[in-house]
């Protein structure tokens, strides 16, 4: 039986690139993963993910960020991305109604000074946790948010191509 790596090594185009989309939702990004492979191991794979997300325009980073949800906000759909954004952020859909108050304030704090969703690396965080880190970001810099909106996409990026190859 084959790894899953090697199944998606084996995929059509099309299809690899369907599937990446359910990791990041950035057209460039899955297209230059895709045109990757075969990758030799997760690894691999992994470090390929990575190199092509740092190097993608803010464009895609932001056609990414408007396939996540708010945090604290239900992923809507039966899909494998909406799947895993519940899974994700379990720990604030069980937090208190205070709690989940305060984050969709911080939300559209954040929306309204960056003009785009908050997004957190948010599995095994909790509510609270995640609050305080939105409050801290929206002091940051347009500019230093711009990376930490790239890093954190990578990470979350990351752990999801990591689950459907491994």
């Amino acid at each position: 039986m084959p790894t899953a790596l090697e199944g998606f090594n084996a995929l059509p185009t099309e299809r690899a690139v369907t599937q990446l989309m359910t990791c990041c939702a950035s057209p460039g990004w899955a297209a230059q993963v895709a045109s990757g492979r075969p990758y030799q191991s997760v690894g691999v794979a992994l470090a390929a993910s990575a190199a092509a997300l740092a190097g993608q325009p803010w464009s895609e980073i932001e056609a990414a960020l408007s396939a996540h949800p708010r945090i604290g906000e239900r992923a809507a759909g039966e899909s494998a991305d909406a799947a895993m954004s519940r899974r994700e952020q379990a720990a604030v859909s069980d937090a208190q109604q205070s709690t989940r108050a305060e984050i969709a304030e911080a939300n559209q704090a954040y929306e309204d000074r960056f003009g785009h969703i908050y997004l957190v690396f948010a599995s095994g965080r909790g509510a609270d946790e995640l609050l305080a880190e939105a409050r801290r970001r929206l002091a940051n810099e347009p500019d230093v948010e711009r990376a930490e909106v790239r890093r954190e996409l990578g990470r979350i990026t990351t752990h999801r191509l990591a689950a459907m190859l491994e």
